[in-house]
């Protein structure tokens, strides 16, 4: 994810990899955030929303299943292997 996010950074700045210039500086001339921050702080507030459900909605009920209430699927290592 961070190597095609770094090209299209440098292209943007008109810089190219044998010009040695370091991943955080080029982050900090354009003032932008790395894509995976960025997706970890939307997954952060998907499960703040989550979170703020009532604990009846579907949502929320996969939290309280038990595994013994879940039927394993067996596969045969025959079939496939």
């Amino acid at each position: 994810m961070s190597v095609p996010e770094m090209r299209m950074l440098r292209w943007i700045c008109g810089n190219m990899r044998r010009d040695k210039v370091r991943n955080v500086d080029i982050r900090t001339k354009k003032g932008v955030a790395s894509i995976e921050e960025k997706m970890r702080e939307n997954r952060l507030q998907w499960f703040g929303h989550v979170r703020r459900r009532l604990t009846d909605a579907p949502v929320r009920r996969v939290e309280h299943i038990k595994l013994g209430q879940v039927k394993e699927r067996m596969r045969d290592r025959r079939k496939y292997g």
